[in-house]
């Protein structure tokens, strides 16, 4: 069984950001990179509000660049994806595609959190062509332009206030009459001029030519007529699932999976186990707050291995 210093799990903006810093600290990390390489950045074309880039890069090429910065400075990678893990001592064994094991002093799990889609046809053909789901990365691009949110929770009403910025107009669509979104939140997006209502519409499929979308199929949850909205965007704001699956209860999270770290650290309730990214974020969800926390995993995976006590660590950690 081979044994390591540090592992990371996952390989998005987060993981990624924690196997430069690792590397860079003589850590010799190996990253398993999960079934999702790249993490979500890899389903979006163009991103224009990473700093460093004037002219935006497109998310598979950012997530390539720091891949190859990782591997300069001594990071490995590993094929596959995480099927289990024993957090019970130290070392830690990992359990790679049910068959390979590996063990580890420190393990930072960086596995993100899938955006959860409405599965219906079209869909994923055109996400990152028309289909989006995430509002702060995606909104610019539809200046103008008519646009559809799907969803009837907090995160829909606070996407479709957030694209009303830029979009000429804004249609909520939700399969009930009623929504799950909080008042305040509901209020706001009723008052907002530019945000129009579907409700008892359940979407159907996604219309578009191949390159574009068109509009949105729509089935009317109480008479059954089917209909087509036409739109050029659709966002789908249906919530986010952390990929936790895999600790099997081992590690505290809260009520939807995200793990719970502690204080400003990437700290988990058992030493010597790091969190960062999407996986414990279930606010930002943006690729640079994703990467200022693999860079703050790495260096407390750092502290961690230069010999602070459990109790010491705990006490750093809180504060």
């Amino acid at each position: 069984m081979e044994k390591h210093r540090v592992m990371i799990l996952g390989t998005g903006p987060a993981g990624l950001t924690a196997a430069i810093y690792a590397a860079r600290a003589n850590l010799e990390p190996l990253v398993v990179e999960g079934n999702e390489p790249g993490g979500q950045l890899t389903l979006t074309t163009e991103i224009e509000n990473f700093p460093g880039f004037e002219e935006g890069i497109m998310g598979p090429q950012l997530m390539d660049q720091m891949r190859r910065q990782a591997e300069r400075f001594g990071a490995k990678f590993y094929t596959g994806y995480v099927t289990g893990v024993d957090l019970s001592k130290r070392p830690f064994t990992v359990t790679v595609n049910d068959e390979e094991q590996f063990e580890a002093e420190a393990l930072i799990i960086s596995t993100g959190a899938s955006a959860k889609l409405l599965g219906i046809k079209g869909e994923s053909e055109m996400i990152g062509h028309g289909v989006s789901t995430c509002a702060t990365c995606d909104g610019f691009f539809f200046r103008g332009k008519r646009i559809i949110v799907v969803g009837g929770g907090d995160s829909a009403m606070e996407e479709a206030t957030f694209l009303a910025k830029f979009a000429s107009e804004v249609t909520i669509v939700h399969r009930r009459d009623t929504l799950r979104a909080s008042k305040v939140m509901q209020e706001r997006a009723r008052s907002n001029p530019k945000i129009k209502w579907e409700l008892n519409a359940t979407p159907t499929a996604v219309i578009s030519d191949g390159r574009k979308v068109n509009g949105l199929e729509v089935k009317d949850s109480k008479t059954g007529e089917v209909r087509v909205i036409e739109t050029e965007g659709i966002f789908v704001a249906i919530g986010h699932s952390p990929n936790t699956s895999f600790l099997n209860g081992q590690l505290d999270v809260d009520a939807v999976g995200y793990i719970k770290t502690k204080g400003v650290s990437t700290a988990t309730n058992v030493p010597g186990v790091f969190a960062c990214g999407d996986v414990a974020d279930a606010h930002y969800r943006q690729a640079i707050t994703a990467a200022g926390s693999g860079c703050k995993a790495a260096m407390d995976v750092e502290k961690f291995l230069e010999g602070a006590s459990v109790l010491d660590w705990t006490a750093i950690a809180e504060h």
